[in-house]
């Protein structure tokens, strides 16, 4: 956790990767356990809690911040990584409280400051949202 704090910026409430999982040179696989007592779901649905989808692709644009971190070493300080693009994204599965989200995000292309990225985030081995998007560093 003490690394994933020490790269990006979000912060308890609105951070949603809790553990690095795997690490190579294009991609980067995080972890968080959802316990239910997220704030969001007292109304994301009082009596059958889910997770927002856009709460899903924000743990996969916060991988993909934590892999830029690590791609573009030296050349981020004073930046942030931004979604600069969405291209697409599929909702596949519902999260609920109890699931433990894997999320792997690979480096697709590089130009310049901006990152072409794929995430995958899985439960228990399933798919539950497949995302392409782009981060791009600013500031």
């Amino acid at each position: 956790m003490e690394e994933i704090l020490a790269r990006i910026p979000q912060r308890d409430p609105f951070l949603f990767i809790e553990k690095i999982v795997d690490r190579t040179e294009n991609s980067v696989t995080t972890s968080k356990l959802i316990t239910g007592k997220e704030d969001f779901f007292k109304g994301h649905f009082p009596g059958d809690p889910i997770m927002p989808g856009v709460l899903l692709s924000e743990a996969a644009f916060q991988t993909g911040a934590l892999l830029m971190s690590y791609i573009m070493e030296g050349g981020i300080t004073g930046k942030t990584a931004v979604v600069s693009r969405i291209k697409s994204a599929k909702f596949k599965k519902i999260v609920r409280p109890g699931d433990e989200i894997i999320i792997e995000v690979k480096l697709d292309e590089q130009i310049d400051n901006t990152a072409f990225l794929k995430g995958n985030i899985k439960v228990d081995g399933k798919t539950c949202v497949q995302i392409n998007f782009a981060c791009s560093l600013v500031g």
